[in-house]
């Protein structure tokens, strides 16, 4: 993830948040587990997890006062990285605009997927990072 680093939101003991490069879906992160050998969620240690769920609840809370989230999707696949990391995906059942780009759920109640064809400015991805480092942590 060293090529990510200009993506990177927080770091935490066990794991790093990073803004995606796509920000298909407006929001979107990697948490990505700092354990080298780490491959798999089942091989996670306690402290992994326990962090985990801290993580989440804390991005899930900054998305939302962001940019009202709808709901969340959570993905461990590692089909092109073999190392443990989760796809934290914001949904939206409404069009959002940020910083003057609409951002469009397209397949808002089903699966998500990626739309490679969605350029995100890397001026509106640090804007979106910058938003997210404000409010990660916040507990009101």
């Amino acid at each position: 993830m060293d090529k990510y680093q200009q993506n990177k939101i927080k770091e935490y003991q066990h794991w790093t948040v990073y803004v995606h490069e796509n920000q298909g879906y407006l929001g979107r992160c990697v948490i990505a587990c700092k354990r080298a050998e780490a491959d798999d969620l089942a091989n996670a240690t306690q402290e992994e997890v326990l962090e985990f769920l801290q993580i989440i609840g804390e991005l899930k809370n900054a998305l939302q006062k962001a940019f009202q989230t709808d709901w969340f999707n959570y993905s461990f696949l590692g089909n092109e990285w073999r190392h443990l990391h989760c796809h934290f995906v914001p949904r939206y059942q409404t069009e959002r605009i940020f910083e003057g780009v609409v951002f469009k759920d397209e397949l808002w109640g089903h699966n998500y997927k990626t739309d490679h064809n969605f350029q995100t400015p890397d001026e509106i991805r640090k804007k979106i990072k910058q938003t997210i480092q404000k409010l990660i942590g916040q507990t009101s």
